[in-house]
């Protein structure tokens, strides 16, 4: 029987796994052809800031190389003049920057999200970048050879750890972040001022509540300070933006697909267009949109099914852990955090002296929300509990000392 022509454009972790997952499926089924707009195989970008901070190098974090397409029989048009351009969807085929052209029966987009870039004067100038890929992590390297100075806007996962890595790299690093507390999003306030100390003893300082005005630039058009709304100013040879991404739907809006936030897909993965499915961080599933690694390989195994036909998966988004990827500092979060809730109650420990932290939010007597610091050893544990709704309140007064003491008892 004659293959399918499968073409997947995008060679991130979403498009790739989902191409792993079909082929352990259906090996026979397609003929794939992928393309990437990065001159590389498929690497691990969760690990660009080990990368960053010395601990990893480029060629340790590339889950899939050259051969491994070849080996497989994958067409891998990869590198800036193989980015796909243009999805003629009435003739079935994808134009590439440089002219290449592939038809599809099954068209997979898996074109990730792009950096949340804010209109903020002095924005263009040089050495103000993004931590997105390999060329920002490279790019930032190289700075800190030459440079001291750096400020990182974004007190979120993304910005933490691009801190992190440049202070390992000799750079006097300082974070602004627009709340007063750290991870606000995943954290309360207690755990978020534990981080935050912790992350000072290493050298990093940081500015709180502060929103910036503009950017300045030298004579020659390079960054050389942040003004902020208060007057203050703060000196720096390079400023990172890491304050989010967004879902990158401008092939799919051109190709006339329906989006929102992202590209609407039902619980298969298929979008409007019946030919087209999508996963990863384009994506909105249900009102949702995504940016971390989890739920994104749930996706491309519902979305491999699908594809090679059998057809019964369906994709349920469940919540997703948090935890930061700094050697030495242990946090976990999942789920309503906050709380804040009249029906929410809250249980805490907490040991400073061992800098241990933990809060658990429980409504209906089911677990809602966990936050840990240091001590994460029942992350999984309490994240089980949550996905499975499970009725707690046999074992509410010894939950929040963890699944291992509760077996001794």
């Amino acid at each position: 029987m004659k293959k399918q022509r499968l073409v997947v454009i995008g060679n991130g972790m979403a498009g790739i796994r989902t191409v792993e997952e079909l082929l352990l499926a259906a090996p026979d089924q397609y003929d794939i052809t992928v393309f990437g707009a990065e001159p590389y195989g498929n690497y691990n970008r969760v690990m660009l800031s080990s990368v960053l901070s010395g601990e990893k190098t480029l060629e340790e974090i590339v889950t899939h190389d050259r051969q491994w397409y070849a080996d497989r029989g994958i067409r891998l048009h990869a590198g800036p003049d193989k980015a796909v351009v243009r999805i003629e969807r009435g003739l079935r085929k994808v134009l590439a920057r440089d002219g290449t052209v592939a038809e599809y029966d099954r068209l997979l987009i898996a074109t990730g999200s792009k950096p949340v870039v804010p209109d903020i004067p002095g924005a263009d100038l040089s050495g103000v970048i993004t931590f997105r890929d390999i060329f920002d992590v490279n790019t930032m390297l190289a700075y800190s050879k030459k440079h001291k100075k750096a400020a990182v806007l974004g007190g979120g996962l993304l910005g933490l750890e691009a801190a992190n890595g440049l202070a390992v790299q000799g750079m006097q690093v300082t974070v602004i972040h627009n709340n007063d507390v750290l991870l606000n999003r995943q954290m309360d306030r207690q755990a978020g001022d534990m981080l935050q100390t912790a992350l000072e003893r290493r050298g990093l300082q940081f500015k709180m509540a502060a929103q910036v005005s503009e950017l300045a630039g030298d004579d020659t058009g390079h960054i050389q300070a942040v003004r902020f709304t208060d007057g203050s100013e703060l000196a720096c040879d390079l400023f990172v933006l890491a304050i989010g991404v967004q879902p990158n739907i401008a092939l799919a809006r051109q190709a006339g697909l329906y989006c929102e936030r992202g590209i609407v897909v039902n619980d298969t993965l298929q979008t409007y267009d019946p030919c087209i499915y999508a996963v990863g961080e384009c994506i909105q599933h249900r009102g949702d949109t995504f940016g971390l690694v989890a739920p994104l390989f749930e996706q491309a195994k519902v979305c491999a099914n699908h594809l090679s036909r059998h057809g019964m998966a369906g994709y349920v988004n469940l919540p997703t852990a948090t935890r930061l990827k700094v050697t030495g500092i242990n946090l976990f979060s999942v789920g309503d955090i906050q709380g804040d809730g009249q029906q929410c109650e809250t249980i805490r420990f907490s040991d400073p002296s061992s800098g241990i932290y933990k809060k658990l939010v429980i409504r209906d007597n089911k677990l809602r929300g966990a936050v840990l610091y240091e001590d994460t050893i029942d992350g999984s544990w309490y994240q089980e509990l949550l996905e499975q709704e499970a009725d707690i309140s046999g074992i509410r007064e010894q939950l929040i000392f963890g699944k291992g003491l509760m077996a001794t008892l």
